[in-house]
């Protein structure tokens, strides 16, 4: 999306030219970072809350299933 003032070229080449040159533009660097940082901040987050808002019973039992799915692969 276009959030600049400057008006499309209102000859259909010209048109065609600029919709491909913004449509393949690289984002800033600092904007990709930025919200790879929110993500991994999140998922950091997001697995300690999970495990404390689970009753023991339950962490237990996905502990279980996870050993079991982890032995029970034949080695390579």
């Amino acid at each position: 999306m276009r959030r600049s003032s400057k008006k499309l070229p209102k000859d259909p080449n010209q048109l065609a030219a600029e919709i491909v040159r913004l449509s393949t533009e690289e984002p800033p660097t600092s904007i990709s970072q930025y919200l790879a940082n929110i993500g991994r901040k999140g998922g950091l987050i997001g697995g300690k809350a999970r495990a404390d808002a689970l009753p023991a019973s339950k962490r237990k039992a996905i502990a279980k299933k996870a050993a079991k799915a982890r032995w029970s692969k034949k080695p390579v």
